[in-house]
């Protein structure tokens, strides 16, 4: 069902891999120590992407096959919860503990376009940094899931 907005869901998927791909060496390099200032704003950068990315294809699935993006101050969270629920044409697209975890990566992204970069803080933004390549898989999966 729905094969061409499962090719478009898949574009951005690759494109989310290709943005971890790109800054794998500083994602490794996190792992053994706390970034540096300009390391922080990058890493910053890349959670902001990596929300957007996602955010994309909620919106291709929202367009295509629900035909109703939300609207309003609180659209963002109001797509991210479109998504894990049931509608009368589709099962819920993520379950709602993914649901729940992508919400905190939507958090960051309003705290990164609304904050001053000095205000950053590596200890509440380090889980979704160092989780970043696991959420992307439990995303992928579910989004197969949800095609098939």
């Amino acid at each position: 069902m729905w094969p061409e907005t499962q090719k478009k869901v898949d574009l951005e998927l690759t494109l989310l891999r290709r943005l971890l791909h790109d800054h794998r060496k500083l994602l490794d390099k996190v792992r053994h120590g706390e970034p540096d200032g300009t390391e922080l704003l990058a890493l910053s950068a890349l959670l902001h992407s990596f929300y957007t990315g996602i955010e994309n294809a909620f919106k291709r699935i929202a367009i295509e096959i629900d035909s109703f993006v939300p609207t309003g101050v609180r659209w963002h969270s109001d797509l991210l919860s479109q998504m894990a629920q049931r509608r009368p044409d589709r099962p819920a697209v993520i379950s709602s503990d993914l649901c729940a975890r992508l919400g905190e990566y939507m958090e960051f992204r309003h705290v990164f376009r609304h904050a001053y970069t000095f205000d950053l803080n590596w200890r509440k933004m380090s889980d979704l940094v160092l989780q970043c390549d696991q959420t992307l898989e439990h995303l992928n999966a579910e989004l197969q899931g949800f095609f098939k």
